[in-house]
C-alpha cells in the first residue's frame, strides 16, 4: 500500500520462512479445495462472554496476568523444503563466462538442475485446549513437513497440522500432550477501543515477550492481508515472531491472533492487526471436528454504496451493499434477488457495507434459511434464502500435512466446478470433473505436468465427477503410479504421475 510520500506495507509478523512457502500450497496429499467456515458446529471450546470491569483505573502491573498466560503460549518451529529452479531457468546464467567472476563457486550459487533446499520458520501459538489443540497462523505453518512446539517450561514437541486456513490466516496444530495450561477465549465482540490488551509471543526468536497497548480500533477491513478481515487494531508492539501468539485482556483472556503489522521499517511502529478470537475459535471448531472449513454462499456479485451512487438507487444514506450481478440458479437467484438490488438488512443485522455482508453470509451454517431486506426502486421487499455451501475456488485447508500419506497426487488441491471457473478456464459445459486450484511446484504430479485450471476428468480410468471424487480415487492406492486424465487447453489427454518422482 502506497502513498505520495513513501511506501507503508503489511507484513506478516513471523520469522523465517513465510514468504519462501508461500507458493508450497497443500504439498503433502491431494486436498479438497473446500472454503473457510463460520457455519461451524457446536463449539468444543469454552467461551467467557462478560466484558472486563471498565472503571478506568490504571493497575500497578500486569504479572498477575502475565503469570496466568505465558505458560499457555508456545514458540513454533518448521522446517519445509523449497526448490531452488536452477540455472535452467535463468538462460544464459550456465555460460562460462560467469566463472571469471564466480570462479568454481559459479555452479554452487547457480546450480544447473533444480535443487531442494531447507527452509525454517519461527512463529508463535496458544494453548486453547489441555489436551493439546494450538491456535497459530496459517502462514506459520504453511509449507512445513516439520512442526516443533515448545512449551515456556522447557518442554519439546513433535506437532500435527490438524488442519489450516489461509483466508483468515488460522491454522491448528496438535501435540501429544495432557494437563496443559490454557488460555480462556473471551467473547471478542465486547472488546472496545480503548481496552487495555498484551501481546504475548515470541519475537525475533528471542523469547518469550510481554507487550502492552490498547484497542486502537475494531472492525478492520480492506487492507489486503487476507481474504476475510475484520482485524482487532492494537498498537501494542507486535513485531515478526508474534505470528500466532495470543492478544489478552486485562483478565487474561485471548481476543485476538496476532498476526500482521504495518511498517515502513519492518518492525513495529504503532499498528499491528489480531484476528477476533470469535472468528478464530469458529475456524478452529471446524479444523479440529471436520478437518476443513466452510462458509455460506449466498451468490451474489456486490459492492460498497456510495456518496455518488445513493442517489441513483433511491438511498438516503451510503449504508446497504449493491448487488452487482446474480450467480444463475444460485441462492439469490432463487429466492427473487435481481440485479441493482440493495441489500439492507441479512439476517437481522443492519448492513454497513459490502465487506459486512460477506462476513455475515459466510457465518450463516449451509442449508439454513435467513431473512434478507432489499431496496428495489426504492420500495422495500423481504425474502427468504436459502444459504449453500460456497463451492471451493481456492486451496484454503489441508489437513494431510505432517501424517503418513499414504495416498497419491500429493501437493493437488482440487475443487468442484463451477460457472465461475468455468468462465475464468474457458471450460466448456461439457466437461465434468474437478477443477485443480493448486499444484506444488516440487511435486511429481508437477513434474507430469499437471497444473491449475485443468480438470481432472479420470483417475485410473474411473471417472471423476466432482472434488470428492478426486480425493476418494487416490485414497489406498495400488501402486504409487497414477494414469490422470485431463481437460487443458481445449482437449483432453492422459499423464502418468509417479510418487517416485517427488522431490519435495
Amino acid at each position: 500500500m502506497k502513498t505520495t510520500t513513501t511506501s507503508f506495507y503489511i507484513r506478516l509478523a513471523a520469522v523465517g520462512m513465510a514468504s519462501a512457502v508461500a507458493t508450497a500450497g497443500a504439498a503433502y496429499g491431494l486436498a479438497r479445495a473446500s472454503e473457510i467456515i463460520t457455519g461451524t458446529p457446536e463449539s468444543k471450546i469454552p467461551l467467557e462472554e462478560t466484558s472486563i470491569p471498565r472503571d478506568g483505573l490504571p493497575r500497578g502491573s500486569y504479572a498477575p496476568i502475565v503469570d496466568k498466560v505465558s505458560p499457555a503460549v508456545v514458540k513454533i518451529e518448521t522446517t519445509a523444503t523449497v526448490k531452488n529452479p536452477g540455472m535452467q531457468n535463468f538462460p544464459g546464467f550456465d555460460d562460462p563466462f560467469w566463472r571469471q567472476f564466480f570462479g568454481d563457486q559459479a555452479g554452487r550459487a547457480f546450480p544447473a538442475q533444480p535443487q531442494t533446499e531447507v527452509e525454517h520458520g519461527l512463529g508463535s501459538g496458544v494453548i486453547v485446549t489441555r489436551d493439546g489443540y494450538i491456535l497459530t497462523n496459517n502462514h506459520v505453518v504453511d509449507g512445513a513437513k516439520d512442526v516443533k512446539v515448545t512449551l515456556p517450561d522447557g518442554r519439546q514437541f513433535t506437532a500435527k497440522v490438524v488442519g489450516r486456513d489461509p483466508k483468515t490466516d488460522i491454522a491448528v496444530v496438535k501435540i501429544d500432550a495432557k494437563d496443559l495450561p490454557t488460555i480462556p477465549m473471551a467473547d471478542s465482540r465486547n472488546v472496545e477501543v480503548g481496552d487495555v490488551v498484551l501481546a504475548v509471543g515470541n519475537p525475533f526468536g528471542v523469547g518469550e515477550t510481554v507487550t502492552e497497548g490498547i484497542v486502537s480500533a475494531k472492525n478492520r477491513g480492506g487492507m489486503g492481508i487476507e481474504h476475510y478481515e475484520n482485524f482487532i487494531q492494537t498498537d501494542a508492539p507486535i513485531n515478526p515472531g508474534n505470528s500466532g501468539g495470543a492478544l489478552v485482556d486485562i483478565d487474561g483472556r485471548l481476543v485476538g491472533v496476532n498476526t500482521a503489522i504495518m511498517s515502513r521499517s519492518g518492525g513495529s511502529q504503532g499498528v499491528g492487526f489480531a484476528i477476533p478470537s470469535d472468528l478464530a475459535r469458529n475456524v478452529m471448531d471446524s479444523l479440529i471436528q471436520y478437518g476443513h472449513v466452510t462458509r455460506g454462499y449466498l451468490g451474489v456479485a456486490i459492492q460498497d454504496v456510495t456518496p455518488a451512487l445513493a442517489p441513483q438507487f433511491n438511498l438516503k444514506d451510503n449504508h446497504g451493499a449493491i448487488v452487482g450481478e446474480v450467480e444463475p440458479n444460485g441462492p439469490a437467484d432463487k429466492a427473487g434477488i435481481k440485479d441493482g438490488d440493495v441489500i439492507v438488512k441479512f439476517n437481522g443485522d443492519e448492513i454497513t457495507d459490502s465487506r459486512q455482508l460477506q462476513l455475515d453470509v459466510a457465518g450463516v451454517k449451509p442449508d439454513s434459511k435467513v431473512s434478507v431486506q432489499i431496496l428495489r426502486n426504492g420500495d422495500e421487499k423481504t425474502l427468504d434464502i436459502t444459504i449453500k455451501p460456497q463451492p471451493g475456488t481456492d486451496q484454503v485447508a489441508d489437513n494431510s500435512q505432517n501424517s503418513d500419506d499414504t495416498g497419491t497426487l500429493n501437493g493437488v488441491a482440487v475443487a468442484d466446478l463451477n460457472s465461475q471457473a468455468r468462465e475464468k478456464f474457458n471450460i466448456p459445459d461439457g466437461v465434468k470433473g474437478a477443477l485443480i486450484t493448486q499444484v506444488d511446484p516440487s511435486s511429481a504430479s508437477a513434474q507430469a505436468g499437471l497444473q491449475a485450471g485443468e480438470v481432472i476428468e479420470s483417475i485410473n480410468r474411473h471417472p471423476v465427477a466432482n472434488a470428492d471424487d478426486a480425493v476418494q480415487l487416490t485414497e489406498h492406492p495400488k501402486s504409487k503410479q497414477t494414469l490422470v486424465r485431463v481437460w487443458a487447453n481445449g482437449g483432453s489427454q492422459y499423464l502418468v504421475v509417479n510418487e517416485g518422482d517427488n522431490v519435495g
